[in-house]
């Protein structure tokens, strides 16, 4: 079940370290009550997360009806844990999650209401919209709206007999409150400490909280909510936050447009899959990461200008404009050719694999190289798919087996230059020591029991049969998606070619700009 991402704006950041001479003294409150966490109210105006707070996007929609559900029965819920700075914002040391999910059904903004417009500036992702109103349904069907519980309050005939009597304790129901006391320094260890030892953080998601302040961070962060939603880069000049916010939208476009739907019913794929999953956050590292040469963010020195993040994210678009989009350096990388298994599930390791080779590409002048045999390029690696599931398996994980397959596709393209056919390649591959490991031939068969097509069935037959139409680009005879596609002159406009129809045919735009000339 999908992670519901769409809580997160419900509870706005703030810096830890923003002071301000505040004199006097505050009486903390003992409990939050479900008047207190209504968009208008005083407390929750006040209510921040730390800036480094993981995303919340850890509940379903279930554990949110659960939460709620739990509130409003006067179950036990664990008490939250606040700090308020000198600032007088109130930071959630622990329980964000427990309040934004109470605070979504008090405020009915599940990911697609007025907080959630505003914070992204009215620009919401459609996986986003579809979480949220799944999310909106479920806690119709097994709570109803709080909008419903306040009507009852002054004409209880107009809602379910259920609600009616529930609202009559709403009021007095609250959840516990525990106070942090010291300064920014002692709330910050207090948040490591307890977070770390409850609900164990993503690898991914603790390497970003190391790297907030690093260029590498404030890049991947940009990249995933397109330059929308919370800026890390705010404390940059207006000048560089545009800058920030325009690569980011540019990348996270190339790499994660349109959305995916499964079952696939289209060959226009995103090149990296679903950006709300598990493993969307470590994809967008490790390209970022790659693309720039970058081992360890966290050796990297803190980002005080902005100036380092612009140029991450340049070097990340250059790349990403390589592999798929209408710029004239474009390869145009066919996503269901090079990122997608054969019924449809996205391959990151093919992607990372995909920018390094690139990249090498790029390094060793060998683009022309590659056009030259691209044909049968994406042939083998369609036919022998299998090569690349084995080196994953090989290595375990994605991360650690990518260098092995871009490895592999340079091998491949000296193999094919060298005028060896498709199918005398495996055995060439596997002569090879690093790939000695590989068995040949794929003679895994699926044993089908149900009358009826599975999800992923459904995808491989779609694939086979659209790719098998799928046009050619006339010049290297490589697969044409249709996010990467230019009309090129068969005669030259220098030579007097002119723009009828006869005089067109469809290219990549690298080969249209550089592989004919």
């Amino acid at each position: 079940m999908a992670k519901n991402n769409v809580l997160d704006a419900l509870i706005p950041r703030e810096d830890f370290e923003v002071e301000d001479d505040v004199s006097g003294t505050t009486r903390n409150v003992a409990t939050i009550g479900a008047r207190d966490l209504e968009f208008e109210s005083f407390f929750f105006s006040a209510l921040r997360k730390p800036d480094f707070q993981r995303e919340t996007s850890e509940w379903d929609e279930k554990r949110i009806v659960s939460l709620v559900e739990s509130f409003i029965s006067g179950d036990l819920i664990p008490a939250v844990i606040l700090w308020r700075s000198a600032t007088s914002y109130t930071f959630v040391i622990d329980g964000a999650h427990r309040l934004s999910a109470l605070s979504a059904w008090i405020n009915d903004d599940y990911g697609d209401g007025l907080i959630s417009k505003q914070f992204y500036d009215g620009v919401i992702p459609q996986e986003q919209i579809d979480a949220a109103e799944k999310t909106r349904k479920a806690i119709r069907r097994n709570i109803g709206s709080y909008s419903d519980y306040k009507l009852a309050l002054r004409s209880p005939e107009k809602v379910v007999p259920h609600i009616a009597e529930k609202a009559k304790s709403l009021g007095a129901l609250a959840i516990q409150v525990q106070w942090v006391e010291g300064d920014s320094r002692k709330a910050e260890s207090s948040f490591f400490k307890i977070n770390q030892q409850a609900a164990s953080i993503d690898k991914t998601e603790l390497e970003l909280l190391k790297i907030r302040r690093k260029p590498t961070g404030i890049a991947t962060r940009a990249i995933l909510r397109s330059g929308k939603g919370h800026k890390y880069w705010s404390s940059y000049s207006e000048a560089v936050q545009e800058n920030i916010q325009q690569l980011a939208e540019e990348i996270n476009q190339i790499t994660f447009q349109p959305s995916l739907v499964n079952p696939i019913k289209t060959l226009d794929l995103p090149i990296g899959g679903k950006i709300f999953s598990a493993q969307g956050q470590s994809l967008i590292l490790e390209l970022v990461n790659k693309t720039n040469n970058i081992e360890k963010s966290q050796e990297l020195e803190d980002d005080v200008s902005g100036d380092k993040t612009v140029n991450c994210l340049k070097q990340c678009l250059k790349v990403v404009r390589r592999i798929n989009s209408v710029h004239p350096s474009s390869l145009g990388l066919h996503p269901v050719v090079y990122f997608y298994s054969k019924d449809g599930r996205h391959k990151p390791a093919s992607f990372w694999a995909a920018v390094d080779f690139v990249q090498k590409l790029e390094a060793s002048n060998r683009f022309n190289d590659f056009c030259d045999v691209r044909s049968d390029f994406e042939e083998f690696i369609q036919k022998y798919d299998y090569i690349v599931q084995q080196i994953v398996r090989k290595h375990r994980i994605a991360s650690a087996a990518y260098p092995f397959i871009s490895s592999m596709y340079l091998m491949l393209v000296d193999l094919l230059k060298q005028s060896y056919t498709v199918d005398e390649i495996p055995d060439r591959i596997k002569a090879s020591s690093d790939f000695s490991y590989i068995a040949l031939g794929d003679d895994v068969a699926e044993e089908i029991s149900s009358r009826d097509f599975s999800r992923e069935r459904k995808s491989a037959i779609f694939i086979r049969d659209a790719l098998a139409g799928t046009a050619l680009c006339s010049l290297c005879g490589g697969y044409l998606h249709k996010n990467s596609i230019t009309i090129d002159h068969v005669v030259r406009r220098e030579d007097g070619g002119l723009g009828n129809i006869e005089n067109g045919r469809l290219a990549h735009p690298y080969c249209n700009s550089t592989y004919k000339c």
